[in-house]
C-alpha cells in the first residue's frame, strides 16, 4: 500500500513551473441520514428549546447557508455527496426519497454516489429518487443491466465541466450492498477497485486528467482503491461515518488522508459538517496542493428561513406520532456506532431484551439484533416515539425461527468478522453471552457460548429472534435464511423496543457482560 502523508506539509508536490494552474473547491456530504432538521449531540432529534440555545447541529436549513458561505469562499466549487440520503428518521419513512431529491436540488448538487440505504426500499424509490434529482446519481462497481429500472438511467461515471476543465466523476457502492439493503435479484456488485480503474481508463481516453471518486465504500476501502488504482485524484467517501480532521480530537485520519497522490476526504454523518477540500491542479492534471478542514454546521451558522418553513410543513404529518411520550429513562442510553459495532452496548441490551421478552413465551431462548440496525442514542428522562424511531428507523419487524447451536457459532462468527472495520453486522444478543478474540483470523473468533447459562450445544435446535433483515441474510447472516420454522412478520421492532421501555418505566440502561473480548 502507498504511505500515507498529512495534508499540508506532503501536499507540496510541485516540480517545475506549471503553466497553468487549476483551482477547484469541492464541498461534500454524506450519510445524511434523512436528518432535515437539527440533531442533538446524539445524532438524535434536537428540542426547539436546545436548538434556541445553540445546542444543535446540523439540518438543511443550517445548510443551505453554510454551502452559500463556502461557495462565496471560492470562485469554482462543486458540490457532490458520498451516498446514503436515504434513511433515518420519520422524513424517509413518510417520503421516501421525495423530500431529499427536493433538498438536494436546492442546496445545488452536482452529483452523488448511490450508497447501500438507497436500495433500502428496491430499485423503484431510487428509480424515482433519480428521477426527480437535476444531477447525475452514479454507481460504477455493477451491473444493472438485467434491472429495466435502472438499465438506462443509472451511469458508472460522468463529466461534468467547471471553471473551463472537465472532471471526471465515478460512483462507487458497498460491494455487499446486496446483503445491506434491498437491490433485488437483477442486479451484480463487484469490486471497486477493477471497477474505478475501468472507468479511469475511459475518461483518461477521452482527454479528462482531473478525476474524483464518490464512493460509498469507507474509509478503509477508500484507501485500498487509492492505492490499487492509477489516475484517481480525490475521493470523496461516505459509508464509515468516519470523520477525517486536522483539528478535531475525534477524527480517524487527517483531512485529507494522502494516499499517494490521492486525497481522500470524509465528512462524518448526518449534516454535522459541510467537507471544504481546496485543490490546485497543474496543467498536468495532477494535484499540486489540497487543503481543507470540514466545517462544523453548529448553532453559529444561521438558518435559511425560507428552508426552514418548508421543513417545518414537511414535518407536520409526522408531528402526531414522533412527539408521544412513549417512556422515560433514568439516564442516557447509549447507541453510537463505536460501541455498538464493536461490544456489548446499553442499546443493543435493551433491544435485544425487548425482542426476547415479547416472545419469550413462545419458547424462544435467544436474541441477536445486529448493531448497524441501532442508528441512535436516547438521552435521559422523557422518551418519544420519535426518539425510537431514529434509533430503530428501518421498520423492521421481529422474525423468529429455529436454527441449531452450530448455526449459532457459524452466526456470531459472522457478526465479529469485520470487527476491525467497525461493520454493522456486529451481534448484539440477548438470552446467551459469548466472548471473541480479534487477534484471531476471521471464522475462528468466537468462544464461551452460553445459553440460560449452559455452555451452547452444536447440535441441539434453539429458538431464535431476530429482525426480519437480519433472517432474511442481511449483514451477511446467509446462514439463517433457510432455518426452520421462520416467521418474518411479527410487530415492528421500534414497537416492541418503545412498549418494553415503558413496561420499565423509568428504564435503567445497563451493560452485564454478555459479550467480553478477549
Amino acid at each position: 500500500m502507498k504511505r500515507f502523508l498529512t495534508a499540508t506539509a506532503a501536499l507540496a508536490l510541485t516540480s517545475g513551473m506549471a503553466s497553468a494552474e487549476y483551482n477547484l473547491t469541492i464541498l461534500h456530504t454524506n450519510d445524511f441520514h434523512a436528518r432535515f432538521e437539527p440533531i442533538s449531540k446524539y445524532d438524535s432529534g434536537c428540542s426547539a428549546e436546545d436548538d434556541a440555545e445553540g445546542k444543535c447541529f446540523g439540518g438543511s436549513a443550517r445548510l443551505v447557508t453554510a454551502i452559500e458561505q463556502a461557495r462565496a469562499r471560492s470562485n469554482n466549487a462543486i458540490l457532490v455527496d458520498g451516498g446514503d440520503q436515504f434513511q433515518g428518521t420519520l422524513f424517509y419513512t413518510y417520503y421516501k426519497g421525495a423530500l431529499a431529491a427536493e433538498m438536494m436540488n436546492k442546496l445545488g448538487y452536482d452529483a452523488m454516489t448511490v450508497g447501500n440505504h438507497e436500495f433500502d426500499d428496491g430499485p423503484e424509490v431510487l428509480r424515482g429518487f433519480m428521477d426527480a434529482v437535476n444531477f447525475p446519481v452514479l454507481m460504477s462497481n455493477a451491473d444493472v443491466s438485467a434491472e429495466p429500472l435502472l438499465a438506462d438511467t443509472l451511469a458508472k461515471s460522468t463529466v461534468i465541466e467547471r471553471g473551463g476543465e472537465k472532471l471526471g466523476l465515478i460512483g462507487l457502492t458497498p460491494e455487499d450492498t446486496d446483503e445491506l439493503a434491498s437491490p433485488g435479484d437483477n442486479i451484480t456488485f463487484s469490486d471497486p477497485v477493477a471497477a474505478v480503474q475501468g472507468e479511469v481508463d475511459k475518461l483518461t481516453a477521452d482527454g479528462v486528467n482531473k478525476i474524483i471518486v464518490l464512493s460509498h465504500s469507507g474509509y478503509s476501502t477508500d484507501q485500498r482503491v487509492a492505492a490499487e488504482t492509477t489516475g484517481v485524484d480525490v475521493i470523496v467517501g461516505g459509508h464509515s461515518n468516519s470523520l477525517l480532521s486536522n483539528t478535531s480530537d475525534r477524527a480517524v485520519g487527517p483531512y485529507p488522508t494522502m494516499v499517494g497522490d490521492t486525497a481522500i476526504v470524509q465528512a462524518y454523518a448526518y449534516g454535522k459538517f459541510l467537507g471544504e477540500l481546496n485543490v490546485t491542479f497543474d496543467d498536468a492534471g495532477k494535484i499540486t496542493e489540497a487543503k481543507g478542514e470540514p466545517v462544523l454546521i453548529d448553532g453559529n451558522v444561521a438558518k435559511d428561513a425560507a428552508t426552514e418553513a418548508r421543513i417545518a410543513e414537511a414535518a407536520k404529518p409526522l408531528e402526531e406520532i414522533r412527539n408521544k411520550v412513549v417512556a422515560e429513562t433514568a439516564a442516557e442510553i447509549v447507541g453510537v456506532r463505536e460501541d455498538c459495532r464493536a461490544k456489548e452496548c446499553a442499546m443493543g441490551n435493551l433491544i435485544a431484551d425487548a425482542m426476547l421478552a415479547r416472545v419469550k413465551d413462545q419458547g424462544v431462548e435467544i436474541a441477536i439484533q445486529n448493531g448497524g440496525g441501532i442508528r441512535a442514542s436516547i438521552d435521559a428522562g422523557e422518551v418519544t416515539m420519535g426518539e425510537v424511531l431514529t434509533v430503530l428507523p428501518f421498520q423492521n419487524t421481529l422474525s423468529t425461527f429455529q436454527v441449531t447451536g452450530e448455526t449459532i457459532i457459524a452466526a456470531l462468527e459472522n457478526g465479529v468478522s469485520q470487527h476491525e472495520e467497525g461493520a454493522g453486522r456486529f451481534p448484539q444478543v440477548a438470552g446467551m453471552s459469548y466472548a471473541f478474540d480479534v487477534s484471531k483470523p476471521a471464522g475462528s473468533r468466537i468462544s464461551d457460548v452460553m445459553v440460560g447459562g449452559a455452555p451452547i450445544d452444536p447440535a441441539k435446535v434453539y429458538s431464535v429472534v431476530s429482525n426480519n433483515y437480519v433472517r432474511n441474510g442481511g449483514d451477511g447472516y446467509d446462514m439463517f435464511k433457510n432455518a426452520a420454522n421462520a416467521y418474518d412478520f411479527g410487530p415492528d421492532l421500534a414497537d416492541v423496543t418503545a412498549e418494553f421501555l415503558a413496561e420499565k418505566g423509568p428504564y435503567k440502561p445497563y451493560t452485564d457482560g454478555r459479550i467480553t473480548a478477549k
